[in-house]
């Protein structure tokens, strides 16, 4: 009798509630450091917290990754269940997380740890693809097999509209921050081979540019897996977001247009109006 497959991911997938509990996806939260204080991230911690920290103090929160011992204490009940499991995480560019999942899944049998080469709803992509082919009954193995290979069929992407986050947080100088603001620039950063890199700058006010940002993403969808997309956003105005979702419907005819809200360590390096259009597609990123 084969066994059970489970997924599970770390937080930084920004699943929305309602697909984790469709699906019973079992999450590990990141570490969000605000002041001399630890949160989980998603847990006892949300982004608009970030936000009105950073107001009122000035000082953004760091994350750190789940240890190996954390990882351990994750997966050893979900296991001693008799459970296989794929475990996704964010991408090993990024972060510790998945060499410490690694680590830890030597200490048992059928785990699959997943490195996505991506963040955010990138990671949900695949997550989905992996929950549905559970459903269909195929292995923990033939889940991970498959899903890696997709991997670099991924196109995530998003817009940021202030610079604020970035250049306080390292990624960005002075400089840089001050021109962008002057001139109204608001770059779009993509991943691509589990990096993050700046691909094109846009100029003007932010709903302008995100029309322009669709349009340049989807305006020519031959190449594109039309099964779903996100539209993942880090608490940018509701109009916004509906703007955006309205354009996505307009330019491609997915089937599925999933609104996910950025968690926290997504939101803690972009900061607040941050948008993005994430989807698979038929070739892999050049």
């Amino acid at each position: 009798m084969s066994k059970k497959v489970l997924i599970t991911r770390d937080s930084t997938s920004d699943l929305p509630a309602e697909i984790i509990e469709k699906y019973n996806i079992k999450t590990v939260p990141l570490g969000i450091t605000l002041g001399d204080k630890t949160y989980r991230d998603g847990v006892d911690i949300n982004p608009d917290f970030i936000y009105e920290y950073h107001k009122e103090h000035g000082i953004l929160p760091k994350t750190s990754a789940a240890n190996i011992a954390e990882m351990v204490d994750f997966f050893a009940p979900l296991a001693e269940e008799g459970n296989a499991i794929v475990h996704f995480t964010i991408s090993s560019k990024m972060s510790s997380t998945y060499q410490n999942s690694l680590i830890a899944a030597e200490d048992f049998e059928d785990i699959y740890v997943v490195d996505t080469a991506n963040l955010s709803t990138g990671e949900a992509l695949l997550i989905m693809k992996a929950a549905e082919l559970a459903e269909e009954g195929k292995s923990a193995k033939e889940i991970y097999d498959e899903i890696t290979s997709l991997v670099n069929f991924v196109d995530a992407s998003f817009v940021i509209d202030n610079l604020e986050y970035l250049h306080k947080g390292g990624r960005c100088s002075a400089l840089a921050a001050l021109g962008a603001n002057l001139l109204k620039l608001k770059p779009c950063i993509q991943v691509k081979d589990g990096s993050m890199g700046v691909c094109k700058k846009y100029r003007g006010r932010f709903m302008q540019t995100l029309e322009e940002y669709v349009n340049d993403r989807l305006g020519d969808y031959s190449d594109i897996d039309l099964d779903r997309v996100f539209v993942t956003h880090a608490g940018c105005d509701e109009e916004i977001v509906t703007g955006v979702v309205n354009l996505v419907k307009e330019a491609a005819p997915f089937k599925e247009v999933i609104v996910s809200r950025a968690g926290c360590t997504i939101s803690s390096h972009c900061g607040k109006d941050t948008l993005g259009v994430l989807f698979i597609r038929k070739s892999p990123l050049q």
